[in-house]
């Protein structure tokens, strides 16, 4: 029976998600971040970019290191609701570890105009396709980096962590020719939610299986197996689109490990005929909503290892595009 009151729906959902983002800022709000040394020649700055669907600061961070080449490769990094840039480059330290391979890294920043806590919308429909809304914007600033620095346009990655990691799933999803892999940290899959009530019912329940991808995109997925804001059970559904999308890859195989005085967890490795990895699952054992083997100056980090940063970077240094990005 078609449910008579929509409006409760959309009101008790609004209520629910909001609620569960306010009780989050209250633990972990940004932290001052204090800025970072950094090295010789290298620069992490404040910018803007502007393009047809809107206008959003970003830090980028330019490598001091030149790499083995003229041209270095990009990481976009999106993060997570009532999160900033800094906090975000802050708790994950991504920076320094791009700074030993050579990385570009920008840092786009959602603000409370578009989001009043700063989420990335990755459950509206029009910031779920390409050539529109979010996905466009950060596309654009994307294409921006790549004409104005020395970038190597068949080593572009995305990643992110919750609303961030969600939005880098629709990312590699609607431009597979531009994003030579995704990581995808404590977010859900593309699709899975077209609205608010959507949300936060794939949040709590996980998303229900999703429709493999137009074209298979390398995937590093890692989640908490007792992350209490997006359900573990999204992490499955996001590896089972990927593995669904390039037919021919072999069963997964499992490693356990344990970080040293830090959490045990399992990896889940699904690999093509030739034994390249094109899907990489971690599921962090204790963990929760939060970024693992992160540093405590940023917010929503869990220190214990393992540094799953540093794993996700290997994972992206071993993925480029066959094309020439759109």
């Amino acid at each position: 029976m078609p449910n008579r009151f929509p409006h409760r729906l959309v009101q008790a959902a609004r209520v629910g998600l909001g609620a569960t983002l306010r009780r989050l800022a209250r633990r972990f709000s940004p932290p001052s971040v204090p800025p970072a040394p950094l090295p010789e020649r290298a620069s992490f700055a404040t910018r803007s970019h502007s393009g047809p669907t809107g206008t959003r600061a970003y830090a980028l961070y330019t490598p001091a290191n030149r790499g083995d080449g003229p041209l270095r490769p990009l990481l976009v990094m999106l993060h997570g609701c009532t999160q900033t840039a800094d906090d975000f480059a802050a708790g994950t330290g991504m920076n320094a570890l791009a700074e030993a391979h050579g990385v570009f890294v920008a840092y786009p920043e959602q603000p409370a105009s578009a989001n009043p806590q700063k989420c990335w919308n990755w459950f509206r429909p029009e910031d779920q396709a390409r050539d529109q809304g979010e996905p466009a914007l950060i596309a654009d600033l994307t294409r921006a980096l790549l004409r104005d620095h020395p970038i190597d346009p068949s080593r572009v990655w995305v990643a992110g962590l919750s609303a961030g990691g969600s939005a880098a799933a629709i990312l590699g999803a609607v431009y597979p020719d531009l994003y030579a892999a995704v990581g995808v940290h404590s977010g859900l899959p593309a699709g899975a939610a077209h609205d608010l009530p959507s949300a936060l019912l794939a949040m709590r329940q996980g998303a229900e299986a999703a429709a493999p991808l137009r074209r298979a995109v390398p995937t590093f997925i890692v989640h908490g197996d007792q992350d209490r804001v997006v359900n573990p059970r999204n992490a499955e559904a996001l590896a089972s689109a990927v593995v669904a999308s390039a037919p021919g890859l072999n069963g997964a195989t499992e490693k356990d490990g344990q970080a040293p005085d830090g959490h045990a967890y399992r990896r889940a490795l699904f690999a093509d005929s030739n034994g390249r990895i094109l899907c990489e699952r971690w599921m962090i054992h204790g963990a929760g909503h939060a970024w693992i083997g992160g540093h405590p100056a940023g917010s929503y980090t869990d220190p214990q290892g393992p540094n799953v940063a540093k794993d996700m970077l290997r994972f992206f240094l071993a993925q480029r595009l066959t094309a020439t990005p759109a």
